[in-house]
């Protein structure tokens, strides 16, 4: 089979790869649409480390093409949305209560891009497809879902870790696609004053679309001293979804005692991270730093479709570029590697879909 990927860190290219098997447990899929990440790229240019002749992505919605004789719920010709965290569920990590992202090591249960190749690929191996694999909800697009799978589900996660109460005055830093879905689930927990922070004109006006209040720019200043200024103050959360090795020392400083920072942000391995003491308050005003990667399995996706389904909640509002074809996943992931000013999310078609968008 034919993937797209990276021979190696910085050398990008076709891998021409043995399809993968079928445990008795698993399913082989076959995408249907693609999206290409940030953490694509990141992995491309060795900030997780090195890697060589990996196929890259992990945010597909596709069709089963074989099941393993134990899977019960799947069957060859379904149509299925695939968590971008697919858990050993036998794994330690999960029975000693740890996120499901940890399964027998930290971040063992990312399997695409880290322990198997990923999905831009004619097929893609899905481990506990009972657990990992779940159909699309009714009432929910493919491109809405494959929003779920990585994105939102990112996003609300560094909700979810700030611990998000009604009024509460909440700034994100970085409104890219992550960023963006932490504005929207911000507002869906009740957030009172959202500030996102970020300067594309079209993630301005997704931000706002989504329930952002207020817009902060490193252009208009120093953004530490705008927030604050605003707040009277600080922020009670702030939310991290991007920026470098000097961001978790802007995000203390925004934050008011007693209040939480959330990163869900993805750091460079080369990176260290360091503040001023003063910032937090000299570890004395209950300032809580809490990071982590998003849950993963069927459940997880399956709420969260539930939230498009019920509540209203577009995640689609963030794709800004289609291609058609598999062949365009290299045009795709060279968009997001150059991040053009216009650029939230792309997205690949590789073949038509029932019901998406023309």
């Amino acid at each position: 089979m034919r993937g797209y990927g990276m021979f190696s860190v910085n050398n990008p290219g076709w891998l021409e790869k043995e399809r993968p098997g079928c445990g008795p447990y698993d399913a082989i899929v076959t995408p249907r649409i693609v999206a290409p990440c940030s953490s694509d790229t990141h992995s491309l240019h060795g900030g997780s480390g090195p890697k060589e002749n990996m196929i890259l992505g992990h945010e597909a919605v596709g069709t089963v093409v074989e099941v393993g004789a134990e899977v019960k719920g799947f069957k060859p010709g379904d149509f299925v949305v695939v968590p971008c965290v697919t858990p050993d569920w036998l794994g330690l990590g999960i029975q000693h209560g740890k996120s499901f992202s940890h399964d027998r090591r930290p971040f063992g249960s990312f399997k695409f891009i880290s322990s198997e190749d990923g999905v831009m690929a004619e097929f893609f191996h899905v481990i506990h497809a009972d657990a990992n694999l779940t159909h699309l909800a009714e009432g929910v697009t493919p491109e809405q879902a494959l929003m779920t799978v990585d994105m939102m589900s990112t996003g609300f996660y560094g909700v979810e870790m700030a611990d998000v109460r009604y009024g509460d005055t909440v700034v994100v830093i970085g409104i890219g696609p992550v960023g963006l879905m932490a504005v929207g689930g911000a507002a869906l927990r009740g957030a009172g004053r959202l500030i996102g922070i970020g300067t594309r004109p079209n993630c301005v006006k997704v931000a706002r679309e989504y329930g952002a209040t207020d817009i902060v720019s490193y252009k208009e200043g120093d953004v530490v001293e705008q927030v604050r200024e605003l707040t009277g103050g600080g922020a009670d959360k702030v939310i991290i979804a991007g920026g470098g090795k000097d961001i978790l020392a802007q995000a203390l400083a925004m934050t008011r005692e007693m209040g939480t920072v959330a990163s869900v942000n993805y750091f460079d391995a080369a990176d260290t991270l360091a503040f001023p003491t003063l910032a937090w308050g000299l570890g004395m005003v209950n300032k809580d730093i809490r990071s982590g990667f998003c849950p993963g399995g069927a459940v997880r996706i399956q709420k969260l479709m539930d939230v498009i389904r019920y509540r209203g909640f577009d995640s689609s509002k963030i794709i800004s570029h289609t291609f058609r074809g598999f062949e365009k996943m290299e045009d795709a992931l060279k968009l997001m590697d150059s991040k053009t000013p216009d650029l939230i999310k792309p997205v690949v078609y590789i073949d038509d879909l029932p019901g998406a968008a023309a």
